[in-house]
C-alpha cells in the first residue's frame, strides 16, 4: 500500500474541538513531508469500522484524533496490533494524555510523535460482564461516581457542565451505601460495603481527578481504591484531598495493588474511559503492555 500514516479522527470529541485538532494535526504531518491518509468517522461504530479498515492498509502508525471516548471505541481494533498508535488528545478529560505525559494543547506536537516519539507498551484494561468484553486505558469507576455518570447520560436537561453537576445533586440526595462484594486475585467473595470503588490502570478520571494516585499505566499491575460508607458531608469533605490526591492515607480510603478484581452489587453500575461497561457484577484484569503508543522522552521514561 505504501509508506503512510493514517489519521483517524472523531470530529465532535471535546464539544467539536476534534475537527480543528485533526486538521492540525494532518497539516503538521504533510509539513514534516508524510504521506497521509485521513479517516473521519460520524458514529463510534463507524470510527470502530474505519480503525479496522486503516490497520487493514498497513499505515507506519495510526494518529487517533479526539478522547478518551473516542479510543475506548476502538481499542478492541488496535489492542494487539504492530502498529504504534499516536494520540492527539481533543476530549474532554483526555485522562490517558495526561498519564503518558503527551502533548495535550498542542495537536501538531502530538502528531509529531509518530515521527519523533518513543514506544511505549502500555496495559489494557478488561471489563468482563453479562454484557460482554468491554476494554478500557484509564479507571474503571463502580459506585457513586458511576452514578453520576449515569445519571448525566440519562438526563436531557440541562444542557454542557450544568447537566453534570445537576446529577452531581441528586445522586448526592440520593446517597446510600452500595453492597459490594468483592474478591481480590481470585480470593473469596467478600461483603465490602462502600461509597465507591475505583479501579486503575492510570491514576486519574474525570480530567485529571487522582482516584488511584500513583497508578502506572504498564506495570502490569491495577490499582483498587475502596471508600468505605460516608455521609454526605463526610464525601464532601473527602473531595478536595481526592483532587489533590491526598485521599489515600485517610482511614474511609483503603488502597491495594492487584492483577483482578471481581465486584457484585444488586445496583452496580460501571464506567471505564468515560463510557458504561458493565452492570450488575463484573470481572476486572488487565492484558500487559498490549497496546503501543508513541509517547515524548518524558512518557516513556515514566
Amino acid at each position: 500500500m505504501g509508506a503512510h500514516i493514517a489519521v483517524l479522527s472523531n470530529p465532535f470529541a471535546g464539544k467539536g474541538r476534534g475537527a480543528h485538532a485533526a486538521a492540525v494535526a494532518i497539516a503538521r504531518l504533510r509539513h514534516e513531508g508524510l504521506q497521509v491518509r485521513t479517516y473521519a468517522g460520524s458514529s463510534a461504530a463507524q470510527t470502530a469500522e474505519l480503525a479496522v479498515q486503516a490497520l487493514r492498509e498497513e499505515p507506519t502508525a495510526l494518529v487517533v484524533v479526539g478522547g478518551d471516548g473516542t479510543l475506548a471505541g476502538i481499542l478492541a481494533a488496535v489492542t494487539g496490533q504492530s502498529v504504534p498508535l499516536v494520540l492527539v488528545a481533543a476530549g474532554t478529560g483526555n485522562d490517558l494524555a495526561r498519564a503518558l505525559h503527551l502533548p495535550r494543547h498542542d495537536p501538531g506536537e502530538a502528531a509529531a510523535l509518530a515521527l519523533h516519539g518513543r514506544p511505549r507498551a502500555v496495559d489494557v484494561g478488561e471489563v468482563r460482564s453479562e454484557l460482554g468484553v468491554r476494554l478500557f486505558l484509564t479507571v474503571a469507576a463502580l459506585g457513586f461516581d458511576a452514578k453520576v455518570s449515569d445519571r448525566t447520560n440519562r438526563l436531557r436537561w440541562p444542557r454542557g457542565v450544568l447537566r453534570y453537576y445537576l446529577a452531581l445533586v441528586i445522586e448526592l440526595l440520593r446517597l446510600r451505601p452500595v453492597a459490594f462484594r468483592m474478591s481480590v486475585d481470585g480470593g473469596t467473595l467478600r461483603d465490602t460495603p462502600g461509597t465507591l470503588i475505583a479501579v486503575g490502570n492510570t491514576q486519574s478520571y474525570g480530567g485529571g481527578m487522582p482516584v488511584c494516585a500513583g497508578a502506572a499505566a504498564d506495570d502490569g499491575m491495577l490499582d483498587v481504591v475502596h471508600v468505605r460508607p460516608l455521609t454526605r458531608l463526610r464525601l464532601i469533605r473527602l473531595f478536595p484531598l481526592l483532587l489533590q490526591g491526598r485521599h489515600l492515607s485517610r482511614p474511609e480510603v483503603s488502597h491495594r495493588r492487584a492483577r483482578q478484581v471481581t465486584v457484585s452489587a444488586p445496583d452496580l453500575v460501571v464506567y471505564a474511559d468515560g463510557e458504561r461497561v458493565a452492570a450488575a457484577s463484573c470481572t476486572i484484569h488487565l492484558r500487559p503492555g498490549a497496546l503501543t503508543v508513541m509517547v515524548p522522552e518524558e512518557g516513556a521514561r515514566a
